[in-house]
């Protein structure tokens, strides 16, 4: 395999972690179960909170931030979620070293806290907490806040970007003073999010409601995007709860209404982390590296000069000075490639590495013709152009590219949903074509769980405006109104 990687076909999940490491996106770090997100995977990270941090402004919300650590006691105020959380929850018990008298730094055992700390896990216990002292009448409501932040999440099996102790993402809290307008917020962001993972990632999302097993602790209704990856297998790639006032009754938040009543406030959370970037490489990149969709792309178009002589060089230098403030002028991120320690061939391989969407060669016979050689990463196409007016058809380039990629994991995602009517034909499914399968389910937990422990699938999401249709459950044979999508998953 050229450039080493580990090709999809023979070891999916060595080719992404290889991938992952030699595109220069993130390495594991020394400290067990963390990465250390590297400039290059940093800069998508950064395209991403850039758009999604204006979709939120344009919905109404602002930023603020809240502490990393959070009291123990917190937790215990909400039951249900403290159970979803407390296996993860890493604990702050001391806050301070010494020395031992031997050379040896140790924990000072009178530096003991009167409360341990959370290391923040998620954020809702700290921010409602806060909440109860800015809101006290309908005048104070809706509160539509998000924080951009870091989180812990103790894990004893890690994977670069998908899944690891420390991550890094966005969370919204709002508060509402009805129901109906906490679910049309936590509907509302559910848009947000697949509008984004669509028209910015280039990956279908299907959108729906998680069943009672997989919410969110402490959610009335978890709402989700699900998205599939190349090797058939789910990813979450974001979530949108309905809190109702679960939160608000463990800390006390209460509003007094129009009508001088009291009641207790209304409440959401929703979030996504950079798991999306493991997301946008497993929809999309192929055996010679990442693909990435132009309008996340760090480097849209990167320019490599083809010269055997100084002068030849300068030329083309002059020329290519040029052409980067048209494609500037248009919004395009353009990189010189002007290395003169490495050949053209190797820049070409590095470039088709990490996923550059179009790659432009100009040698001084180009110049002489006043066209230039432009190569497309996601089909490989190369193709001649015009000098004149290039701008305007690398635009029309990259646009092409990113519809090309949407498509072509759109058409993906279709051919990989498989109804099943079996339990015999649900295992060969999954065992096989993988994907997702739409298959009937009687709605209690305890099938859903004995179905996961025979064959590691979830039921990924009930789609929202899900076809209603009369069924038999595929382990229990009870009756059913719908078919569900399972899958196993990230």
């Amino acid at each position: 395999m050229s450039k080493g990687i580990t090709s999809r076909s023979a070891d999916y999940s060595a080719w992404y972690n290889e991938l992952v490491t030699k595109a220069d996106l993130a390495e594991h770090s020394d400290v067990r179960g963390c990465m250390v997100i590297k400039p290059y995977g940093y800069s998508i990270w950064e395209k991403m909170q850039q758009v999604l941090d204006q979709m939120f402004k344009d919905t109404g919300h602002s930023n603020a931030y809240f502490p990393l650590f959070i009291p123990k006691s917190f937790f215990s105020k909400e039951a249900s979620h403290v159970d979803g959380f407390a296996k993860e929850c890493a604990v702050v018990t001391h806050y301070r070293l010494m020395d031992d008298g031997n050379g040896n730094i140790v924990v000072d055992p009178d530096a003991k806290l009167e409360e341990e700390l959370i290391v923040r896990p998620t954020s809702e216990t700290i921010i409602w907490n806060t909440y109860r002292g800015w809101i006290q009448s309908y005048r104070d409501l809706p509160i539509l806040v998000n924080q951009w932040a870091n989180v812990v999440r103790w894990e004893m099996r890690t994977r670069l970007f998908l899944r690891t102790s420390e991550f890094l993402w966005q969370e919204g809290h709002t508060a509402h003073a009805t129901s109906e307008e906490a679910i049309a917020e936590t509907r509302q962001m559910l848009e947000v999010y697949a509008n984004f993972a669509e028209n910015w990632m280039a990956v279908p999302v299907i959108k729906g409601v998680k069943s009672p097993n997989e919410r969110f602790a402490g959610a009335l209704d978890t709402y989700c995007i699900e998205a599939l990856m190349q090797d058939g297998k789910a990813l979450q790639a974001g979530t949108s709860h309905f809190l109702g006032q679960n939160f608000a009754k463990a800390f006390d938040v209460k509003f007094t209404g129009k009508d001088g009543k009291q009641d207790f406030v209304w409440a959401t959370s929703w979030g996504v982390s950079t798991r999306l970037i493991g997301a946008l490489i497993m929809a999309h990149s192929d055996d010679e590296g990442l693909v990435l969709p132009p309008k996340l792309a760090p480097i849209q178009v990167v320019i490599v000069p083809i010269y055997n002589s100084e002068e030849s060089f300068e030329i083309i230098t002059n020329k290519v000075n040029e052409l980067m403030p048209k494609l500037r002028a248009k919004g395009i991120s353009v990189k010189y490639d002007n290395r003169d320690s490495q050949r053209p061939g190797f820049k070409f391989a590095e470039w088709e590495l990490k996923g550059v969407p179009v790659r432009i060669a100009i040698g001084p016979r180009d110049l002489e013709n006043g066209t230039v050689e432009v190569a497309r990463r996601d089909t490989k196409e190369k193709k001649v152009y015009q000098l004149e007016n290039i701008e305007n058809q690398i635009e029309e380039l990259l646009n092409d590219i990113q519809s090309a990629i949407y498509k072509k994991a759109f058409d993906f995602r279709e051919n990989n949903i498989t109804n099943a009517d079996t339990f015999e034909e649900f295992v060969s499914i999954l065992d096989g074509k993988a994907g997702f399968v739409a298959a009937h389910w009687d709605g209690t937990p305890e099938t859903e769980e004995k179905i996961k422990d025979l064959t590691k699938a979830t039921i990924r999401c009930i789609p929202l405006g899900n076809k209603l249709e009369d069924g038999k459950c595929i382990l229990t044979g009870n009756p059913s109104t719908q078919r569900v999508l399972f899958a196993r998953a990230y």
